[in-house]
Parts: C-alpha cells; structure tokens; sequence
C-alpha cells in the first residue's frame, strides 16, 4: 500500500484513539485533557513565575493564590507582564477538585481577570487518587492536565520561571 493510501488511515485511527481517550474520562472537557509537557506558555511575557501547591491546606492555598494575585498586580502597577502558573500534585491536587476545593470559586473570579494565570494538575496525583477513591476525580474548569507535576515544574524553571514555595 502506498503512502499516499496508508496517510488517511493512519489519520482517521488517530481520531478514533483520540476520541476513545476523551471518552474514558466523561467528566473532564477536552481542554482539560491537553498535557502541558513541553508547552511553552506566554512566551511574551515579560517575566515568568511557577507556585507550587502539594498541600491539602486551605491556608497553603490561599497563600499560593495571595502570592499569583500580589505577583499580578505588582508588575500590573509597572506597566509589565506575567505569565504566573500554578502546579498542583500530591496532596494539593485538593486545589484544583470540584468536590473538595476550598478555593474554587476564587480560581474562577482570578482566571477570568488574568489571562496569563494557569493552573496545571498532577495525572498522576489524579489517576492515584482516582484509584484509592474508586471514583474519577474531576477537576475545576480552570484546570489544565500535566502527566506529572513535579516534572512540569522543572520544565517552566527550564524555560525560565522563577519558582516559589507558599
């Protein structure tokens, strides 16, 4: 079979692998599904800034989205951008869950008035707590999936993130 032939098969088996992959989480939207690994986001900004959150403490979360809305405004005020992301895995994948997060409805009202404000949720902290709780975990809209959040963290102080501990 020529190339030309085997091109539109192959293409059509992706859309089918693609959709059955959608499909086995009904509860996540197809945004959610994107993995950040490797994304470069906001590259114009004019500085760049990486949050950890691997607590299950509301205090913790507070201070995290404190630090991004402190960081916006700062450089807001100076006429500058900032591209500010928030990594959540382990125990802070709380942050992000529609079930249990203290801090949802704040990390709606600050998405929307910051573009350049992510939020990106440990699949492996979601698949694990999935397991041990026998129920997918659904996030918050806000929510963007990376396969693993420690490594996305050292993949945005790869592309020049500063990184901060709350």
């Amino acid at each position: 079979m020529s190339l030309r032939r085997l091109l539109p098969v192959v293409i059509s088996l992706a859309v089918i692998v693609g959709g059955l992959l959608i499909l086995r989480e009904p509860a996540q939207t197809a945004i959610q599904m994107a993995v950040l690994s490797g994304v470069k986001a906001a590259p114009d900004a004019d500085h760049k800034v990486a949050i950890q959150v691997n607590q299950n403490d509301k205090a913790v979360m507070e201070l995290a989205l404190n630090n991004a809305k402190n960081i916006i405004d700062f450089y807001k005020s100076r006429g500058e951008t900032v591209a500010v992301e928030i990594v959540t895995y382990g125990p802070g994948l709380h942050v992000l869950r529609r079930d249990t997060s203290p801090v949802k409805e704040r990390i709606a009202t600050m998405s929307l008035e910051n573009p350049n404000l992510t939020f990106a949720a440990c699949g492996n902290t979601q698949a694990n707590q999935s397991k041990a709780e026998n129920k997918p975990i659904v996030l918050v809209d806000e929510a963007k999936i990376a396969r693993s959040g420690v490594v996305r963290l050292m993949e945005l102080q790869r592309q020049g993130y500063a990184y901060i501990r709350p």
